[in-house]
């Protein structure tokens, strides 16, 4: 098992030494990320269509990258990724695409947790994000994983870094964010296939609507609690 662990530990080195080396020497690299990032950081997703047609034939690679990219190295909207996926290859591949490179983007984290450990995973995330992951974990046990990728407004990398910390094995918490990503991607691909003026209303309608969901039920919860606690003093 120790073995095991030392030899993760040696690949997930030489990976993130390789990346660094091409990312400071050269070029065509530095300017890839550069780019992406500042595309993704505006949430732009015509600048992104334009920027992976540029690649050819190599686009689906490029976002599938892409979308490794932000998962474990920068906190950037990721459905723009999936939208413009579904603007650019369709629904179902889009989805196909989208799905499989966010998984991906997930197992990294958590094996970058479960290798490297708190210290490393506060650097990347941030103290506050990890403890809210804490906290999230602490309340929903098992089935955090599932809730988390549920909700919108949950980072989708934070609490594949956060699960990598706790004693949850890889496949419950793969299973788990396969399932619980899905319906989102599916939508988000659906729209991006279909994207107009009006369409993009109706997109972050939905977003909203989500948010609204969530806060009318943690409201409700905290209402009953209340409630509960003043039925028992009186």
């Amino acid at each position: 098992m120790a073995s095991t662990r030392v030899k993760q530990a040696i690949g997930a080195t030489i990976a993130i030494v390789l990346f660094l080396i091409l990312y400071f020497i050269s070029p065509g690299f530095h300017n890839f990320v550069v780019q992406g990032t500042e595309i993704l950081s505006k949430a732009d997703v015509s600048g992104l269509k334009e920027y992976l047609l540029s690649f050819g034939a190599w686009a689906p690679v490029v976002s599938g990258a892409l979308m490794v990219f932000q998962s474990v190295i920068a906190p950037l909207p990721a459905f723009v990724i999936t939208f413009t996926n579904g603007l650019l290859f369709g629904a179902w591949w889009g989805t196909l695409l989208s799905w499989s490179s966010a998984m991906a983007g997930a197992a990294i984290c958590f094996y970058i947790s479960k290798i490297y450990g708190r210290p490393a995973v506060e650097k990347l995330v941030g103290k506050k994000s990890l403890e809210y992951a804490d906290k999230f974990f602490d309340r929903y046990g098992k089935h955090a994983i599932l809730i988390a990728r549920l909700l919108p407004i949950v980072s989708f990398d934070v609490i594949s870094y956060a699960a990598g910390l706790t004693s949850m094995r890889f496949w419950p918490f793969f299973i788990a964010t396969g399932i619980g990503q899905l319906p989102a991607t599916i939508i988000y691909s659906y729209l991006g296939e279909r994207m107009t003026g009006a369409v993009k209303v109706v997109f972050w309608v939905f977003i909203v609507v989500i948010v609204l969901l969530v806060l009318g039920a943690a409201l409700k919860a905290r209402f009953e609690k209340r409630v509960i606690i003043e039925g028992e003093e009186g």
